[in-house]
């Protein structure tokens, strides 16, 4: 996706002067094209994610349109503060684009798992999140977001589904409408995993690239079924339950620190989230309904 990232965002400097890139020397060798293109508005400012943004609040105050571009964990709780005051107090749009989400870096441990960034995030004020799981969506919502004045986070990951789903900021996607008795909710690349998990259960399927605003209008479609949100972060659950009176449950993270090294499918196996253990989960669901 970071790959995705890069074209998009050339294409856009090619066309927008105000466009500017600033790294936390994260991706680097992927901006040398656009380095040579655009020298001057690449920024390759170092590990000092606090500056990041603050830089950034400085140059939308400007009128540029900043991008800032490091690991998930690193930009987002380490830096709620700037985020918080430099960016959305002070209504300096700008956007955060990052890597690792979730268990990317799984062999990293804990320092560089990141599952709490879209529920922290979406308690700001006047803030976008979106969650995209596919190249596609990455490129659309990119294109569509980035110049409208408001901070908005775009979660990135190294293992994007490859569902084609149509893309619209703000809107959820019926992807299974069986006017059954549960409805199963996800986003972003978990996607892939939930699908197949899902394909001969008698159940709705509902997809979000989009965390904040959450598309309260296609929950409510749904607010007589007994609902399962099934999700590889935290975020998504809480955004669900903005609507009230709603019967929902959680498959997802556990309240436990992740303390065991390998990839991003051993972890997900190890908590309950690859196919196999996603299909038992909506299976003991479904039966209780």
């Amino acid at each position: 996706m970071r790959k995705q990232f890069r074209d998009t965002l050339i294409d856009l400097a090619h066309k927008d002067d105000k466009i500017v890139i600033i790294l936390g020397d994260i991706s680097v060798f992927y901006f040398k094209e656009f380095k040579e293109k655009y020298p001057d508005r690449f920024y390759n400012i170092g590990i000092c994610e606090n500056t990041l943004v603050s830089v950034a609040a400085g140059l939308s105050s400007q009128g540029f349109y900043p991008f800032v571009h490091t690991i998930a964990p690193f930009i987002t709780e380490r830096s709620l503060e700037q985020i918080k005051l430099d960016m959305c107090y002070n209504r300096f749009g700008g956007n955060i684009a990052t890597c690792g989400a979730s268990f990317d870096y799984a062999w990293d441990g804990a320092t560089h798992h990141c599952y709490s960034d879209l529920a922290i995030l979406r308690l700001l004020p006047d803030i976008e999140i979106t969650q995209p799981g596919s190249k596609k969506e990455l490129d659309l919502l990119l294109r569509g977001q980035y110049s409208n004045g408001k901070t908005t986070y775009f979660r990135l990951s190294d293992y994007p589904h490859n569902i084609d789903i149509p893309v619209e900021f703000g809107k959820g996607v019926i992807l299974k409408d069986k006017k059954a008795k549960v409805t199963v909710m996800t986003a972003g690349p978990i996607l892939g995993n939930v699908l197949e998990a899902c394909k001969d259960a008698d159940v709705n399927l509902v997809y979000f690239h989009t965390i904040k605003p959450i598309d309260k209008k296609i929950i409510n479609k749904f607010r007589d079924t007994r609902i399962l949100v099934i999700h590889d972060a935290f975020g998504l659950y809480e955004a669900v339950c903005e609507v009230p009176n709603l019967s929902v449950s959680y498959h997802g993270i556990p309240d436990a620190f992740c303390d065991y090294y390998g990839t991003v499918h051993d972890i997900r196996r190890k908590i309950g989230l690859d196919e196999k253990s996603i299909k038992t989960a909506v299976t003991k669901y479904i039966e209780k309904a």
